[in-house]
């Protein structure tokens, strides 16, 4: 298995609604991999497959963890994070009654290797472990510019900081693949602007290899090495961002026909 992971055949159906049909897609150690299309194309709900909050009604992911390879839709939910699977949502998931650090401290829940026992005496490997944990945050802290907010309770910050909050807990569970979902979804320019940087940051300087849903095609052509544009739950393309943008089924899915489009340039000539 030379992919990271691999999705094949996968199909969903809620009761007659055909979610997702017969979409197949790879996913190669430390791109970023693109899913576009408009809403309700199903993005989201194979996002929801790869991390096992639904199970396909056909088809099967693959994915080469720590210990080599699996098959990913034989997985709890629950194991997913340990697997090395980190997920962002679009509606911001972060507890706002806690500060920046201790949110992206429980991002580091699945590297705790210690009893009960050992954790009420605060034994000398769980303190090497709390450690190390802290230090990991303070990395990502410094990483994400959030310095400044680093103390700060989540309720009082505003919409554009939450989200890298977000992001940043993900990573502190140190992901081998980074689910975004959105990212970009409720920033304004220059917050998109650095969520493109921070992107390439983390795959090329922490090597983690993204997977992203996003509607932003100005991000999408950023940072994106692959894009499959989806519609109606199934594949209407897949390359570059360049080859997708200018696919006559992807320019149908989002501006009408061809004839259309080029009615529309016509008149704007």
């Amino acid at each position: 298995m030379n992919a990271l992971l691999e999705a094949r055949n996968l199909t969903v159906r809620f009761g007659g609604v055909l979610a997702v049909n017969n979409v197949s897609f790879d996913v190669k150690p430390g791109e970023v991999f693109t899913l576009i299309g408009p809403n309700g194309a199903g993005k989201t709900t194979v996002f929801n497959l790869i991390s096992r909050i639904y199970t396909p009604t056909a088809g099967e992911i693959s994915y080469l963890g720590p210990k080599g390879a699996l098959k990913l839709t034989d997985e709890p939910p629950h194991a997913i994070a340990a697997l090395g699977i980190a997920r962002t949502f679009q509606n911001i998931e972060l507890f706002e009654h806690a500060t920046v650090l201790h949110n992206l401290l429980i991002g580091r829940h699945t590297h705790r290797a210690s009893s009960v026992w050992s954790d009420l005496w605060f034994a000398p490997k769980v303190r090497a472990n709390e450690l190390r944990g802290r230090e990991h945050a303070e990395k990502i802290i410094d990483l994400l510019d959030l310095q400044h907010y680093r103390d700060s309770m989540v309720a009082g910050l505003p919409y554009g900081v939450r989200k890298v909050v977000e992001l940043a807990r993900a990573l502190c569970t140190e992901p081998r693949l980074l689910l975004l979902d959105e990212p970009s979804s409720g920033l304004n320019v220059e917050e998109t602007d650095d969520m493109a940087f921070w992107i390439q940051d983390i795959q090329q300087e922490l090597g983690i290899t993204v997977l992203m849903v996003e509607h932003d095609m100005s991000l999408v052509s950023k940072v994106s090495d692959r894009v499959l544009a989806m519609n109606q739950g199934e594949v209407l393309a897949m390359g570059t961002p360049r080859e997708v943008q200018e696919d006559a089924g992807v320019i149908a899915a989002y501006l009408g026909s061809v004839d259309d489009v080029a009615s529309l340039r016509r008149a704007g000539a």
